[in-house]
Formats: C-alpha cells, sequence, structure tokens
C-alpha cells in the first residue's frame, strides 16, 4: 500500500520517527513504521479477551493511522513494538518540602527523561527563602534554588546523548516567593530547560477584580507570610510575559474544579506544555484527529468522525496497558485513572477548506460543535469499553459515580495538545492553531530553501487568476497577505495567519475548545510587536473570563534580537560598529590538539567581557595558519560589536576537517571546532548543541514559531518541549 505523504512529512519521519541501524542507516519505511505501531497497540487487546482477533483491531488501528486521519503523540509512533517501549510523552511528579522528597524526584526525573518523556512539577510545597529549618538550625533557600537544582540535572542528563528533556515549574500565586519566581526567566541565560507557569487561584482574582490586596502564604506554617497588592502582582506577570513569553498562567482552581477524581487530591501541577494538568505520577497518553481528512463537500463527516474517534478512545486505552513505564509507581497510578487525552489537529485548514474565516463567529460555532461532538463520542466510545474491560480502578468516589454513569474506562478523554511533528506528518496546520504562514522559505539540504507554500491558497490563486511567481515571492518575505493589494480583500480575510489574528479571537477560539475538553488546551495567544501590556493584561482577564484554564502568550519580537517567525527582523540601526580595542586586557591562553598540529588559543576580556580571540598554531605559515588568524580577527570583531559569546561558539563547533584529532577523551573535529571548544568553555557554558540562539532550530537552522505553548520548526518537527 502507498501512503500519500508530503516531501516534509518524509523529511520529518527520516530524520526522527523511522528506524534506523547502528550506522544511522534507515531500516524502515512508513508504512512500516504504522504496521508496527498498529501491530503492537492491538496485541493489549488480548490482555482483556484471550480469544480476541488482533488482526481486526490492527487493521483498523494501519487504516487510522495511514489515512491520516488520526496519530498518536510522538512517543507512541516512536517506541511502540521496539525495544524502549515508552510511549507516553510526559509526566507529572511530586515535590514535598524536604531534601529527601526533592532529590527523589531529581532521580525520577533522570529516569523519566532518559525514557523519552517530559515532566511537570508544582514547587509551591517548598518553604520560601530565608523560612527557618529546625533541623540544621539553618534557613532555607527556597524553591528557585531547587528549580535551578533540576534545570541543571536536566541539562546534564540531555548532554549526555538522550533527547531533550522538557520541563515545567508551577509556583503558587499566593507562595512568598512568588515574585522572585515571576522574574525568574528575564535572565535568558537561566532555566533554559524549563517552561515556568503561576498557578493563579479565584482569591486571586477575586482581590485583583476588588483591587485589594491578598494574603501570601507560608507552605510550612500555613501562616501569612505578609500581604501584598494583587495589582502589583498582576503587572509583574504581564510585564514580564510582555517582555519575554513567560511566564505562563493557570487557573488552578477552575483546573481542581473540573478534576473528576477528586477523592485522589488535588492538582498542583501540568506537564510542560500546560495543556494536561495531572495527579502526581500520572502520565499523559495523547492523540490528535486530523479535522480536514473529515470533510466531505462543504461539510463535516459526522459519520466518519464518529468511527474514527471511537477507534481512537480504543487505541489510547490499549496504549495504557501495554506501555513500559519508567517507573513502577508512576503504571500503577496511570493504571488507576486510565486518563487519555483525544484532540484535534488541522483546524485553521479544515475552515479555510470550508471557507470560513478563523476570527468569525462561524468558526467560533464550528469549534464549539466540534469539540462538542467528540467529547460526546469519546465519552460514548469510553463507556462501551468500560462496559467490556471494566471501569477505571478509581472509578468509585469519582464524578462518573457520583452521576451515576454505570460505565466509563477513561477518567478524562480530551485534551487540546500540541502537534507540531505529528501536524507536519499528516500535512496539516497544528492543532487548534491558526495557520503558520501562507508561504515561507524551508531549509532543505546545503544550505538551500525551499518555497513551502499553502496548497489551498495556491488553489484560490490559481482559480481566481492573480497566482504569479512574484507573488509568492513576495508572501515568503514576510508569511502573510494581508498588505498586498493585488490580492482580493475575500482571500485576505480567509488566509490569515496567527499574527493577523487578534488576540481577542485567539482566546474566543480557545475557549470555544476549552468548554468541551476534559483537561485543557494548549495555544499560544500571539501579539504584534507593538502590543503594549494593557493588551497582554486584557487577554489575561479575557482567558479567566471566558472558562479557559491557562494562557501562553508570545509578544512577536520579545526576545533580545532573535531569528523571528517569519521574515526578517530589520536592525533597529543599520550599522553596527564595534567598540574600541582598550588598551590593556587580561585573558588566558589554552593548547589543543587538532589534526594540523597543536592550537594556542589566547581569549582576552576588558571590563565589558570577552573581547578579542587570538589563535596560532604550533607551526606558523601556511594556509592554515592564515585562516587561522583570519578566524581569531572576526571573533574579535564580533564580540566587541555585542554579538554573544553562545552565537558565535555555536556558528563554529562541529565544522570538520579531513584530519580531526582527539583530546581528553573528546573529538576535535578541525581548528575552527577546536577554538569552538575553548570559547565555550570559557563562556562556562555547556548548552551550545541543544540552546543555539532564540528563534533558530538547533537541528536545521531553520527558524521557529512560537504556537501551541512551546517553540517549534515547521521544517524538521523539532520541539524545544519534547
Amino acid at each position: 500500500m502507498k501512503i500519500s505523504l508530503s516531501e516534509n512529512a518524509k523529511i520529518v519521519l527520516k530524520k526522527r520517527y523511522l528506524k534506523k541501524d547502528a550506522d544511522g542507516n534507515i531500516k524502515d519505511t512508513p508504512e512500516k513504521m504504522f504496521r508496527r505501531v498498529a501491530k503492537s497497540i492491538a496485541a493489549a487487546d488480548r490482555v482483556f479477551d484471550p480469544k480476541a482477533d488482533i488482526k481486526v483491531s490492527e487493521k483498523i488501528f494501519f487504516d487510522l493511522m495511514s489515512n491520516l486521519q488520526f496519530l498518536p503523540n510522538s512517543p507512541t509512533l516512536m517506541n511502540a513494538g521496539r525495544l524502549l517501549g515508552q510511549l507516553a510523552a510526559c509526566f507529572v511528579l511530586p515535590i514535598e518540602d524536604s531534601m529527601d522528597s526533592i532529590f527523589e524526584t531529581i532521580k525520577h526525573t533522570a529516569m523519566i527523561h532518559k525514557s523519552g518523556g517530559g515532566t511537570g512539577f508544582s514547587f509551591s510545597r517548598i518553604r520560601p527563602e530565608q523560612d527557618i529549618v529546625r533541623s540544621t538550625a539553618g534557613v532555607s533557600s527556597g524553591p528557585l534554588s531547587f528549580i535551578n537544582v533540576f534545570d541543571a540535572a536536566t541539562e546534564t542528563i540531555k548532554q549526555g546523548g538522550t533527547r531533550r528533556g522538557a520541563n515545567m515549574a508551577v509556583l503558587r500565586v499566593d507562595h512568598p516567593d512568588i515574585e522572585t519566581f515571576i522574574c525568574s526567566k528575564n535572565d535568558h541565560t537561566r532555566l533554559n530547560n524549563f517552561n515556568i507557569s503561576v498557578a493563579l487561584t479565584n482569591d486571586f482574582m477575586n482581590s485583583l477584580i476588588k483591587k485589594s490586596d491578598y494574603d501570601l502564604i507560608n507552605p510550612r506554617t500555613k501562616k501569612t507570610s505578609k500581604r501584598v497588592s494583587a495589582n502589583k502582582l498582576f503587572d509583574m506577570i504581564v510585564d514580564s510575559a510582555w517582555q519575554t513569553g513567560e511566564p505562563g498562567i493557570i487557573f488552578i482552581d477552575r483546573i481542581n474544579k473540573d478534576n473528576l477524581i477528586p477523592h485522589l487530591g488535588a492538582i498542583e501541577a501540568t506537564n510542560p506544555c500546560g495543556e494536561q494538568p495531572l495527579l502526581p505520577y500520572e502520565s499523559c497518553t495523547l492523540g490528535s484527529i486530523n479535522l480536514p481528512k473529515f470533510i466531505s463537500g462543504n461539510t463535516v463527516s459526522f459519520t466518519l468522525l464518529k468511527q474514527s474517534v471511537h477507534h481512537a478512545v480504543h487505541f489510547l486505552d490499549n496504549v495504557i496497558e501495554i506501555n513500559k513505564y519508567p517507573l513502577s509507581r508512576i503504571e500503577k497510578m496511570s493504571k488507576s485513572t486510565r486518563k487519555i487525552g483525544l484532540g484535534v489537529m488541522g483546524f485553521a485548514d479544515m475552515l479555510i477548506q470550508l471557507k470560513i474565516p478563523y476570527d468569525s463567529n462561524k468558526a467560533f460555532k464550528y469549534a464549539d460543535k466540534i469539540m462538542a461532538f467528540i467529547s460526546s463520542e469519546s465519552k460514548n466510545a469510553s463507556a462501551a469499553l468500560g462496559k467490556t474491560r471494566g471501569n477505571f480502578p478509581e472509578y468509585k468516589g469519582s464524578a462518573f459515580d457520583h452521576k451515576s454513569t454505570p460505565y466509563m474506562r477513561n477518567a478524562t478523554t480530551t485534551t487540546i495538545a500540541p502537534t507540531g511533528s505529528i501536524s507536519i506528518i499528516a500535512n496539516t496546520s497544528s492543532g487548534i492553531e491558526p495557520v503558520f504562514a501562507i508561504a515561507h522559505n524551508r531549509h532543505i539540504l546545503d544550505g538551500k530553501t525551499l518555497p513551502e507554500i499553502h496548497p489551498e491558497f495556491v488553489k484560490t490563486a490559481k482559480k481566481e487568476h492573480f497566482y504569479k511567481e512574484e507573488l509568492i515571492n513576495t508572501i515568503t518575505s514576510t508569511g502573510s497577505i494581508q498588505q498586498i493589494d493585488s490580492i482580493p480583500d475575500s482571500v485576505k480575510t480567509l488566509f490569515k495567519t496567527s499574527h493577523d489574528i487578534t488576540p481577542e479571537w485567539h482566546i474566543k477560539i480557545q475557549s470555544a475548545f476549552q468548554k468541551h475538553t476534559d483537561n485543557a488546551v494548549s495555544k499560544t495567544v500571539n501579539f504584534p510587536k507593538t502590543a503594549t501590556r494593557q493588551d497582554v493584561a486584557k487577554v489575561y482577564l479575557d482567558a479567566y473570563k471566558k472558562g479557559c484554564k491557562g494562557v501562553t502568550i508570545y509578544r512577536y519580537g520579545s526576545r533580545d534580537k532573535q531569528v523571528l517567525n517569519i521574515g526578517i527582523e530589520k536592525e533597529e540601526s543599520s550599522k553596527i560598529a564595534p567598540r574600541p580595542r582598550p588598551d590593556v586586557t587580561s585573558g588566558v591562553t589554552e593548547r589543543i590538539q587538532t589534526g594540523c598540529g597543536k592550537l594556542y588559543v589566547t581569549i582576552n576580556s576588558d571590563e565589558h567581557g570577552m573581547c578579542e580571540v587570538f589563535a596560532q598554531m604550533g607551526k606558523t605559515g601556511g594556509c592554515a595558519s592564515s585562516q587561522i588568524e583570519a578566524a581569531g580577527r572576526l571573533i574579535s570583531l564580533a564580540l566587541r560589536s555585542g554579538v554573544k559569546i553562545e552565537a558565535i561558539f555555536k556558528q563554529l563547533i562541529g565544522i570538520r576537517c579531513p584530519s580531526p584529532s582527539w583530546q581528553n577523551g573528546k573529538n576535535v573535529l578541525s581548528c575552527p571546532d577546536a577554538i569552538a571548544q575553548i570559547l565555550k568553555k570559557a563562556a562556562n557554558s555547556d548548552s551550545v548543541e541543544n540552546d543555539p540562539m532564540p528563534g533558530v532550530c538547533p537541528e536545521c537552522s531553520d527558524v521557529l514559531s512560537h504556537e501551541e505553548g512551546c517553540m517549534v520548526c515547521h521544517s524538521c518537527g523539532f520541539s524545544k518541549c519534547s
């Protein structure tokens, strides 16, 4: 069978999903991958019925995936039917106010990251900074110090060659250290392995609306530490998010109001992108319906959608059963609640095919109608499984028990999760986000680029006779068509990108999906660069009023001097002049062995930091020496022009020559690579391979898009949150 995949989908599958041998050669095909996953997941049927004909389920699951009607989360596609077998994307772990608890959780975090999962934590139980510690007669260092420890541990784990670890740190708004937490990521060199979110309570929101003070509570004593202005704290959150995109906010009391198993405890944290609130030791089992695949003519085929939802719920329940969990406690908890999260992708593309603008009441009504249907049918499918397989073990005492719902297999059935990589495979728009760009350049091999154009726009442009090659080049420079006079207004209205949609409509669409979603919704509210802090504040209040469970915002260009989503950001000044070289500098010289001989690298600094680099071979003369001298001069020029050292060594590290060498057990690939390694060491940084310049994909060097609560690459499927 031939599976219809876009070229970009094939690239992502080869890079991330298809099985490779020890030398990196691909030993798989997309069809083999889908068959492997379908066979592995279908085998769980035998757990419940030893006589089950698993070939039936295997065919259903294969057809569901190969037709791109539904795809599970990335770990399931990667690991089902393989040795690792860890199929969950994310986990929440508890942190109590004790060293034993904190460092046990660090150990468990390492095990989860090693298996390819992401982790969320609440640090709200840790006593505040300067609080007493009776056991040592000392004082507490506070939650921020321990978040830094988790961050450092994650850095060490990922440098060991495993998949990138992603974390979420949550702190309640009534914690005494909340102000420090809010500003903790304003320094872009800190907590690069964490997203952070403030858990806003109803008490805080009421105080904010009333413009009154509220209590900060010491979690150790449960007593008021001090009273602060709710408005002042809210302004701090807004200002930090306006500057950097963080912290996000979650409405923690609303999350717990909708907690369907409250007898197991309160929810305190979410997964790294914020869409999956979980109890301690729970994991999430996620998958997404590809909405454009259910359009028939000019309408949605609800018959086919119903059938696919039921098959997807069956699939996800089977995933829970066969998953190889990283900890026995996680397996026990995950199987006791059996939470699944069925979501959607391609909502924006579906609207375009139906000729419905994203920012319209009709789109809002479609969002409400589609998600209400998926929610209802997912519950029906779970009830049918509950009748044959048994209810989830913690059913008694749950909301379903209280409502006298006789059967329910899964404590939750719906989540709107990020779909960065799987939406590329499905060749559709991400989650419920607007279209990323109508046209943009995708980086391919050897530094070349290839225009990526929205197929429906091409059809429309040709049908209405305004398609021209030069028009595509114009659109590619910005991603948007809104300022192009030759394009009809009706087309502009339909083909709006995420930055063309006002924040109010972002929230309105999010709220429509949230209304019918058990868990939460992963989405980014995009702001133009000119947006004010008041604009951000208004969206936060709108999200609260409209029933959202959390908000992540991103103001275009708010991170310093980054390559942005689309187009080219022009410098405010067209010329950059290096600062003069000072008369006196201080520095160090380090020797490193290269394939060309011993290289001596001198790094000098002035009062502003590193300012020049000299490099010289042990033997003088020749082409190599002249090129090394030129590299040193250019690095010095860049340093005195304000270019960050991380940006410099990122460009140099990994360059290869025909004569690599070894030093201290580490490969030195070339003279530029040697210089980069010394610069990296001098900067006391070990993040170059994983943390490049903001906005640049570390794997393909394409631009990153801020959406679904994370930074994702539309070229290779990289996500900073997975």
